[in-house]
């Protein structure tokens, strides 16, 4: 019997949702309200332990919901005028007017793009075309859809329109994020970078507010890029055993990304990167105009990473060096390559820290140190603690990375990214994609 209750509570909910999103929020109120004490009668009978949790939690939600508009409702009465006695001597209750209506729509607005506002990227990341390493094909795609629409705009006219969608997608840590941080550097253009907390909200009806507000400020601010990071949490498939409010989350992202695409002098550019291109429902992918592979990077490419990511740190390491280690991280990702070097950088430190000898080389103002092997000539038996017993731990000089620091972490180094995980990417590729 106790099943009655969960049905007329769902039942009470839908109606009070309805109510609620149409801004009747005493009927609202009163339907939360039954729907509530359903719930809890039915609680008090169900003893299955993810029925009562699934319950729970919705329980909370609404609640929260409904001492949110008791809250509203209550600030309103007490800002509420009574009107003048009317001719017969009774007391009526100004009502809102339309313009009422249309101030408190105002700030809810204002409130909704406030706290967009921190997805807005106002400071460039500082990541140029070239520090990416390959991607010359996605490189080229973004530039043909975000610099020469803004520089040449009278190349845009008539049939001729920019891509309003591009999807990157690959293993992680093929690049994909790392390419926006490129595009936001290098274009003129308003940025937005969103993830799906951004978007997400406990209050029935909000998220589907966040995200047509979010693309209102993009049109507002054009040219303008709204990235979507990990896009698969915000629009995967749809299907019978999603919640309500992530299918009408869903369903605003279909109709603003519609939009977009069918404007006539649309300067908003949808950038959405995904490792899981499967999981999207497919209307949200038809909508994404360029579907782009991010691959492991060639040889080439980890080679000009290695190169990158040592940056002005003092080496050894020659152009045979270093397309030697390309030639030897067959399988590594952009971001195993990075985690490698970083590993490769602490190598001069441990051999600090382990070093029994040091000898003397020539600094600017005096003598330096430099840990070396008890054979080398000048050799002296020191250890680093004698450096910081004395105050000289300015004198001591880490060596110079060689490509035997890199022999050393590559014995143990492994990639991240394994070849069934790749069939999956070359598969959606041949079906919707094309390479980058």
């Amino acid at each position: 019997m106790y099943s009655d209750f969960k049905g007329k509570g769902i039942g009470f909910i839908t109606e009070a949702i309805k109510e609620d999103e149409a801004g009747n929020f005493d009927k609202a109120v009163t339907l939360y309200t039954k729907g509530l004490e359903c719930f809890q009668t039915h609680l008090k009978y169900d003893k299955n332990e993810m029925s009562r949790k699934a319950i729970s939690d919705k329980f909370v939600e609404y609640l929260d919901r409904a001492e949110y508009l008791k809250k509203v409702l209550k600030e309103s009465q007490q800002q509420e005028k009574v009107a003048p006695p009317s001719q017969d001597g009774a007391s009526q209750r100004a009502r809102p007017t339309k313009k009422d209506e249309g101030g408190k729509d105002d700030e809810e607005k204002t409130r909704l793009q406030d706290g967009l506002s921190s997805a807005i990227v106002t400071e460039k990341p500082d990541v140029k075309w070239d520090d990416v390493a390959g991607l010359d094909k996605a490189k080229d795609a973004l530039k043909e859809a975000v610099i020469m629409p803004v520089k040449f705009p009278q190349f845009f006219t008539g049939k001729r329109k920019p891509w309003t969608g591009i999807l990157l997608y690959g293993p992680p840590g093929t690049g994909k994020s790392y390419l926006a941080k490129a595009v936001a550097t290098e274009a003129d253009s308003t940025f937005f970078s969103v993830a799906a907390s951004d978007l997400v909200s406990k209050w029935m009806g909000e998220s589907e507010k966040l995200v047509s507000n979010l693309f209102e400020m993009a049109r507002k601010n054009t040219p303008s890029i709204v990235f979507l990071d990990e896009v698969d949490s915000l629009c995967s498939a749809r299907g019978d055993n999603e919640s309500e409010a992530a299918r009408r989350i869903k369903t605003q992202f279909l109709i603003e990304m519609q939009n977009v695409k069918d404007s006539k002098d649309s300067r908003v550019l949808v950038l959405g990167a995904t490792n899981l291109p499967y999981m999207l429902d497919q209307a949200v992918r038809r909508r994404f105009d360029k579907r782009i592979y991010i691959p492991l990077p060639e040889a080439y490419a980890r080679a000009g990473m290695f190169k990158i990511h040592l940056g002005s740190t003092p080496h050894r390491l020659t152009e045979n060096d270093f397309s030697e280690l390309g030639d030897t991280t067959e399988g590594f990702s952009g971001s195993d390559v990075s985690v490698l070097v970083k590993d490769v950088l602490m190598q001069p430190i441990r051999f600090l820290r382990e070093a029994t000898h040091y000898k003397q080389i020539p600094g600017e103002n005096g003598p330096n140190y430099m840990p070396c092997l008890p054979t080398d000539a000048g050799a002296k038996a020191m250890t680093l603690q004698y450096f910081s017993d004395n105050d000289m731990t300015d004198k001591v000089v880490p060596p110079l990375i060689s490509m035997n620091d890199f022999r050393k972490v590559l014995v143990r180094a492994k990639p991240t990214v394994g070849k069934a995980d790749l069939a999956v990417f070359e598969r959606f590729t041949e079906e919707f994609g094309e390479e980058g």
